[in-house]
């Protein structure tokens, strides 16, 4: 079941009441006001007003300090906007210093079959538990190998997010967007959060955001290739005109390149090879933790003015030393 909750569409497992909703917000004890379809609904009707499709609930409360800029996604607030990957360490044991210096709120994994190694080591204990832990579908080729991957990766307590990657191109490993949006369409009917990594284009986020994506994730260039922000022009469209998070990933291999993306108007960035492969990963996990804060600080502040054809003096031209002469 589909409502929407503070202008964002968030889905739910099954019916549950208003007061249910509160409590699974943390904010059935505090001063909020709830605004269900338009209409200010009392504290002590929550227990008996239970939400249904499409409903519309607006909740409200006192804070200090303004708008907090906090990133929501599938009904959880996040502590970053600093997305890492984890399948380029060379050293899992580095993991848990890197992502703390990243101060990382998302962290992918990928699915594998089970070996001798594997049994004796499991990346999951080397994964902060504070952090919201992102299975991807890396290795489906099709649709259908993509849930199969989502499905396993449920039944191995890892929760309802998923990052769809379906490839089908082994050399350049681009996202085939088609089976990506057949995915997304079966999954997010299942209940689950789906983050779609796709390449970017405008019609195929669209259908994405229409098939209810939690997010949509547009590569900057082919994944693992550090290049930077080579679509950037095809992203800024599907930030400018996709009314869901969009999380730049693949390809950055800078912090500048991550505070480009955030300055963009991104609402976070997912990297790993460029912290993975640096000389020192954890000072380039804090490098980018930085870049992608002061990115959004300036996307917030909004960004001045640019003159193509002509210059604007900072300092008056007023002929002084030709004034002093007279």
């Amino acid at each position: 079941m589909q409502i929407i909750v503070n202008g964002e569409k968030t889905l739910l497992a099954a019916a549950i009441t208003l007061q249910q909703m509160m409590e699974d917000r943390n904010l059935a004890d505090g001063q909020a006001v709830v605004e269900l379809n338009e209409k200010i609904i009392d504290r002590k009707d929550w227990r008996q007003i239970s939400l249904q499709e499409s409903d519309s609930v607006e909740i409200v409360t006192f804070m200090g300090g303004g708008q907090e800029d906090c990133l929501q996604i599938g009904g959880q607030k996040l502590k970053s906007r600093f997305f890492m990957g984890t399948g380029k360490f060379a050293d899992n044991k580095k993991m848990p210093q890197v992502i703390d210096a990243a101060s990382a709120a998302v962290v992918t994994v990928a699915l594998r079959r089970a070996d001798k190694k594997s049994a004796s080591e499991n990346i999951l204990d080397y994964i902060p538990k504070d952090v919201i832990l992102m299975p991807n579908t890396s290795g489906a080729r099709t649709a259908e190998e993509a849930v199969r991957i989502a499905h396993l990766s449920r039944a191995m307590g890892c929760g309802d997010w998923i990052k769809i990657e379906v490839i089908a191109d082994n050399r350049y490993l681009l996202p085939d967007n088609l089976e990506t949006i057949k995915a997304t369409e079966i999954l997010v009917q299942e209940g689950f959060t789906v983050l779609p990594y796709i390449s970017p284009e405008l019609m195929a986020a669209k259908r994405l955001a229409d098939a209810g994506a939690a997010a949509v994730m547009p590569l900057a260039a082919p994944i693992g290739s550090n290049r930077g922000l080579e679509t950037k022009e095809m992203l800024q469209i599907i930030i400018n005109e996709i009314d869901l998070p969009i999380i730049v990933d693949a390809g950055i291999g800078k912090p500048s390149e991550a505070a480009a993306c955030m300055e963009m108007g991104a609402a976070a960035v997912l990297a790993n090879t460029a912290v993975a492969t640096a000389a020192n990963p954890m000072e380039m996990a804090r490098a980018f933790s930085k870049a992608i804060e002061a990115g959004r600080m300036a996307y917030l502040a909004g960004l001045g003015r640019v003159l193509n054809n002509y210059a604007s003096a900072s300092s008056p031209l007023t002929g002084f030393l030709q004034e002093l002469a007279k």
